[in-house]
């Protein structure tokens, strides 16, 4: 695994340039939005030339939720600025963009990425978030669409080498999207927390991001600078954790509802966890992690004293009062026809992290519950 150096700072630069000049960087290829040009790092990447004589080739043709063809489009873009450094700037669209064009960058351009062996490279990848949510500066993990179908890349090699994290950037991100990545970074928490995959270490990073996430809430959404300094961490934190322990099935549920109710992904992620949740509670016997379900109540009972409550019930119920409390906005099935398409939709690779195998009766009944279509007797 790749060994990351992290830079915490607060709207100063100068530790990010003596890394360039250190490494004898003569040229970045930047993947941003074009929000950048609203923040100070946006001034900063401007005048990189005439501060340290570094050039920079900016590349912000893609959009949310990003197409292979912007990929293959950035790939091309950035062999011929013969750049060896990418630098990617915003959420997790643009990290993961600059993820896919450091690991395709040397791949066969006669042919579809998506179907070849990733073999690692030297080329440079910094990643520098601009919400906290996502996590994907810390992760092997990127998603990109392929004729409209989600991919999931995984990689080590994909991983940034280095995670500059400036909370002053979340200043001036709105308040929707803030509350959605930050409900992104709690599902991380808490799905990594329960993953069948979990490890000493990262049950050790899904509590810290909890616990800072909780504590952090009231003063993230009034903006003031130690709310999001803390959650700007618990973000990375999280993605750390689910670095090892990959996302369970909260988020392989969440991806069609995203598409379909056009929502973001943070939301439909908890959206999904508020039923999932309290559902895997009551059934837990049916507990497929090797550790049995003796672990599983042990993993919901320390969330519950992570959320300071009486039992497991209680602390999946707060989750869902935190999330009602951000009056995200409100979907529902237009046909009883949303369901099946819903339900075929999910990855069941993805499910196999989760402590429970959901059948196709439970997915359905998770999906109705959450559209408020009907309930199961």
């Amino acid at each position: 695994m790749i060994d990351q150096k992290i830079i915490e700072t607060l709207n100063n630069y100068t530790e990010l340039d003596n890394y360039l000049i250190k490494n004898c960087v003569p040229k970045i290829f930047l993947v941003c939005g074009h929000s950048i040009n609203h923040l100070t790092l946006g001034k900063y990447f401007d005048n990189m030339k005439s501060r340290i004589d570094i050039e920079v080739i900016k590349f912000s043709d893609f959009q949310p939720n990003p197409s292979y063809d912007s990929i293959v489009n950035g790939v091309n873009k950035f062999i011929e600025s013969q750049a060896n450094t990418i630098i990617a700037v915003g959420g997790g669209s643009a990290i993961d963009v600059a993820k896919c064009i450091k690991i395709y960058s040397n791949m066969d351009h006669s042919k579809n990425y998506l179907q070849q062996k990733i073999v690692p490279n030297s080329i440079h990848l910094i990643a520098i978030p601009t919400t906290a949510g996502t996590g994907s500066e810390a992760t092997r993990y990127a998603v990109i669409y392929y004729n409209g179908e989600k991919q999931s890349i995984s990689d080590f090699s994909c991983i940034p080498s280095l995670v500059m994290l400036d909370p002053t950037v979340l200043k001036t991100l709105p308040l929707f999207q803030k509350k959605a990545t930050m409900l992104d970074a709690l599902c991380h928490s808490l799905e990594s927390f329960w993953s069948v995959n979990s490890t000493a270490e990262s049950l050790k990073s899904s509590e810290a991001a909890l616990r800072i996430i909780l504590s952090n809430i009231s003063d993230y959404l009034n903006n003031s600078d130690t709310g999001n300094a803390n959650m700007m961490r618990a973000s990375y934190i999280a993605g750390k954790a689910i670095n090892i322990t990959q996302t369970t099935a909260g988020h392989a549920m969440c991806y069609k509802l995203t598409k379909m109710y056009d929502i973001p992904h943070g939301y439909a992620a908890a959206l999904v966890n508020t039923e999932l949740w309290p559902w895997m509670i009551a059934n837990s016997e049916r507990c497929c992690d090797k550790r049995g379900s003796k672990h599983l109540l042990g993993c919901f009972e320390k969330i519950s004293e992570i959320f300071n409550t009486s039992s497991p019930c209680d602390a999946a119920k707060l989750f869902q009062n935190i999330v009602n409390s951000l009056n995200m906005p409100v979907i529902s099935a237009k046909t009883e026809a949303d369901i099946d398409i819903l339900q075929a939709s999910v990855n069941p690779v993805r499910l196999k992290n989760n402590p429970i195998k959901l059948e196709t009766d439970d997915i359905s009944y998770i999906y109705k519950r959450i559209l408020k279509i009907t309930d199961r007797n």
